[in-house]
């Protein structure tokens, strides 16, 4: 690994990233690799969890091509330098913000979405000028040998790699010395990777996850309030860090939705799920363990099912379980959906400011006054009004947390914003030297002042 670092540190050195053309070719035939592999990646994604193509194509396949249409399309607009306007210190100056690449940049992707989560931080990367590493997830082996295979096909190893294994090769790789690190992941693992940054001072995107709750009021439709939730919740099979964790839903509806919900998801997935080509699995036995656990003394009104062997949990509904159980304390990252209920402000409040700053937000409800204080009240990521998990389909919405759920954004252009340092440049004129500024001082005071509030 230091020897490969060390090649993709030299390259970088030789100034060959930042030439705009060439990093226009790279993003052009990794465009066009990822599209003649187009059934391979679907394959692969089969292989790996059951992912049904329709998913992969919206939530991987197509969000990738859009990326790289942005970045081929936009690339030479984003690395125009910025004018500013002078001020009366650098008067007379033209003053400029260059985008810089960083250099040398580190991409952990995780399993949940192995092909997005991987090649778009890569993309945006390459846009900004920076050589990679990509440290694709071992646990979706299928698409992880696709993803370093496309790689080694589109790029020399001295502009990107993809080294593939385990926690040891990702401690083996934080251990090196980093200009930029981007990880997307669950909290535990995001401190470990803070920590190993800290050591070199190396600036990292953080895109971790948390439990993102999700409001209905009684001004809704439920039965389409019902028709969103059951396919953002369940698509991926809820392995989703802006999937909705939980259900905040007011007292007087919840019985009457849990029964437009049931009909929903019978509807979307037929009266027994496991059939249905439409579901993925879990990614592998630890985490199926891991969520029937959480089944354990709590109410099931829907669902429960668990097939260890196959991977499979059943779409699940909860009712009311208590904020101190396992399932109220960790982030689910599966089919199972508890549901909680308030009558006032104040017990949505209770409930919400008992967790850390989600990555996701969601409200359902038709009263504009109610959504806009609920809204400014919360601190989180992103989040939605009145559907689930829509704004991350957007390349102008920054996507990114805040607080445990994570730090940075990235997206259309503020990905390439955060794989670039805003260099600022003063070009001074010579035309006129004001001696203001010089000593002796004497008798240039109120002058200042002056200058100061004309230019302010």
């Amino acid at each position: 690994m230091p020897e490969i670092l060390a090649k993709q540190r030299d390259f970088f050195k030789s100034q060959k990233t930042k030439d705009i053309f060439y990093r226009v070719s790279l993003l052009k035939a990794l465009k066009q690799e990822i599209m003649a592999r187009e059934q391979a990646i679907y394959d692969a994604l089969k292989k790996d969890f059951k992912k049904p193509e329709f998913e992969t194509f919206i939530s991987e396949f197509g969000l990738v091509i859009s990326e790289l249409n942005l970045a081929i399309k936009s690339l030479k607009k984003w690395t125009k330098p910025e004018r500013v306007k002078s001020s009366m210190l650098t008067f007379p100056s033209r003053d400029y913000i260059y985008k810089e690449p960083y250099g040398n940049v580190l991409v952990i992707a995780p399993w949940n979405y192995p092909f997005l989560l991987a090649i778009e931080p890569l993309v945006m990367a390459i846009a900004a000028g920076n050589t990679v590493v990509l440290k694709p997830s071992e646990l979706t082996k299928h698409t992880s040998q696709l993803i370093t295979s496309i790689i080694q096909k589109v790029f020399p190893n001295t502009v990107a790699t993809s080294i593939e294994g385990g926690v040891e090769t990702a401690t083996e790789l934080l251990i090196q010395k980093w200009d930029y690190i981007f990880f997307t992941g669950s909290v535990p693992v995001g401190k470990i990777v803070a920590r190993a940054a800290a050591n070199h001072l190396t600036p990292v995107t953080l895109e971790l996850g948390g439990k993102s709750p999700c409001i209905i009021d009684e001004t809704v439709n439920l039965k389409l309030v019902a028709r969103r939730i059951s396919w953002g919740k369940f698509l991926n099979a809820g392995q989703t860090c802006i999937s909705a964790d939980y259900i905040i839903i007011k007292s007087n509806i919840k019985d009457a939705f849990i029964d437009i919900l049931k009909t929903e998801i019978i509807k979307r997935y037929g009266v027994n799920p496991k059939e249905s080509p439409d579901l993925p699995r879990i990614i592998n036995k630890k985490n199926v363990l891991r969520i029937a656990d959480m089944l354990k003394d709590v109410h099931v009104v829907f669902g429960g099912h668990v097939d260890i062997e196959d991977c499979y949990i059943e779409p699940t509904i909860i009712d009311s379980p208590n904020l101190n159980s396992r399932i109220m304390n960790e982030e689910i990252f599966g089919p199972v959906l508890p549901i909680l209920t308030y009558n006032n402000n104040q017990d949505i409040e209770n409930i919400i400011w008992n967790y850390e700053k989600p990555l996701a937000f969601y409200v359902f409800s038709n009263n504009s006054i109610f959504v806009e204080q609920i809204i400014k009240k919360y601190s989180f990521g992103g989040g939605v009004v009145n559907d689930l998990l829509i704004h991350f389909g957007n390349s102008r919405l920054p996507f990114g947390g805040i607080g445990a759920s994570g730090m940075g954004a990235y997206h259309g252009k503020t990905g390439f914003d955060t794989f670039s340092h805003n260099k600022s440049i003063s070009k001074r004129g010579n035309w006129i030297d004001p001696g203001v500024r010089y000593a002796p001082y004497k008798g240039k005071f109120n002058l200042l002042k002056k200058m100061f509030k004309y230019f302010s």
